[in-house]
């Protein structure tokens, strides 16, 4: 866990660049970016993309250097995890699917347990079952006002348990799958 005396935010989804400058506007948030990937040309010491947690740990990295109540964070370290499982889910996902899920999971699981990169404080959006105080939902249609409602999502955040290891988010993961959902909800009379 993380020492730092701002919260870490991570805002996931489609996130444009007037969305994250209203956010900045405001006093007590800041916005914690990844720097732009490879203005070279690739080579042997920087590869042409990076992955989703190597531009989470850098944005999480800048994110340490602020010191403002919040910091958004629009670099999520596990966006390739979470494509590679709503992918396995779409149809025709199969086998190969599966394997790229456990793919990425496996490059992730590495990188964290190697203290490469740590999870933020909250997540606005994904991973609402593992810890529902832990994950905000927050209305942020493109749309003016889109800022103000997120500011206010902040605002709302409810303290609870930090975040299990990864490898038990990993392994919950693999054992969710949305028709699981229904099974749990009680039957209208």
């Amino acid at each position: 866990m993380r020492r730092e005396s701002s919260t870490v935010v991570a805002l996931v989804g489609e996130v444009g660049d007037g969305l994250l400058a209203g956010l900045g506007r405001s006093g007590n948030v800041s916005v914690a970016r990844a720097p732009a990937a490879g203005g070279d040309q690739p080579g042997p010491e920087q590869p042409a993309a990076r992955s989703s947690w190597e531009a989470g740990a850098l944005a999480m990295r800048e994110a340490a250097r602020r010191s403002s109540t919040y910091v958004i964070v629009a670099d999520d370290p596990l966006e390739d995890l979470a494509a590679a499982w709503q992918a396995m889910w779409t149809v025709p996902g199969g086998p190969e699917g599966a394997a790229r899920f456990e793919q990425r999971a496996a490059e992730a699981l590495a990188a964290w347990r190697d203290k490469r990169f740590e999870l933020p404080d909250y997540y606005l959006v994904p991973l609402h079952a593992t810890r529902p105080r832990r994950v905000a939902v927050a209305g942020i249609a493109d749309n003016p006002g889109q800022a103000t409602r997120l500011l206010d999502t902040l605002r709302s955040l409810e303290h609870g348990p930090w975040w299990p290891p990864l490898d038990e988010l990993i392994e919950a993961a693999r054992r969710f799958y949305a028709g699981g959902l229904t099974e749990t909800q009680p039957v209208p009379a």
